[in-house]
């Protein structure tokens, strides 16, 4: 993914004060690129999310609430790319206007969620699932053992990360789950789009760095992300 058309690229300090941040279990806003998605998502490390951090996500971005998992964790776990399973014939045709392919794998509700979709609800299977993702990183945790605990389709959608992170795409799943990876989090983190209430389109990263400021979360654009984090 080209990304020279993003000029403003914040120094390592901004970039440390993000990684400091997501340590800390602390949300960040992060605005991936003009020339992609062109949108602001604020992302919490999964393991940190709970009722009030689902309230948050609900009333001050507004988007689809995600779980993103890193590849590796996806593999073990056996998560397929939603769209390679599905057989309607809606899905003969996935071209995007942003990026090759979707990062979508399975929705999921933890089996001990009611309908899975109230803030407690949710909060549980995505606190699950940094611990199920922690757990498969190190080889504690299988495919059957995911099975038993949650059930799909639910409420929670998982996405599935590149396996080169930054390397090999940068979408705001990838962007996140390098951020975990730099903070020492497990490679499961939360995301969810930024959307303006009066156009309905994604919130402006003017606005979103203005809101940011005000609610003294760390805002930064994913170049500066790229810069510090990736392995190219």
């Amino acid at each position: 993914m080209d990304t020279t058309t993003d000029v403003h690229v914040e120094s390592s300090d901004s970039v440390a004060a993000a990684i400091t941040a997501f340590r800390n279990g602390d949300p960040v806003l992060v605005h991936d690129f003009t020339d992609r998605e062109g949108e602001t998502d604020i992302i919490y490390p999964a393991h940190a999310v709970d009722a009030d951090a689902i309230a948050h996500l609900r009333n001050d971005a507004g988007g689809l609430i995600c779980t993103a998992v890193s590849d590796a964790v996806a593999t073990t776990l056996e998560l397929p790319f939603l769209e390679d399973v599905f057989e309607h014939p809606a899905a003969a045709d996935h071209e995007l206007g942003y990026d090759s392919r979707s990062s979508f794998s399975l929705p999921v509700n933890h089996r001990e969620t009611f309908t899975g979709i109230t803030d407690d609800d949710r909060a549980t299977t995505i606190q699950r699932l940094g611990t199920v993702a922690a757990a498969a990183a190190a080889g504690e945790y299988t495919a059957e053992d995911f099975a038993a605990e949650f059930r799909t389709p639910g409420h929670v959608n998982i996405l599935r990360g590149a396996p080169g992170l930054l390397t090999d795409r940068r979408g705001h799943t990838e962007l996140g789950l390098a951020l975990a990876d730099a903070a020492d989090c497990a490679p499961a983190v939360v995301v969810c789009e930024m959307l303006d209430d009066t156009t309905g389109n994604a919130t402006a990263p003017a606005d979103a760095e203005t809101y940011a400021a005000e609610n003294n979360i760390v805002f930064i654009h994913g170049a500066a992300l790229v810069e510090e984090l990736s392995e190219d």
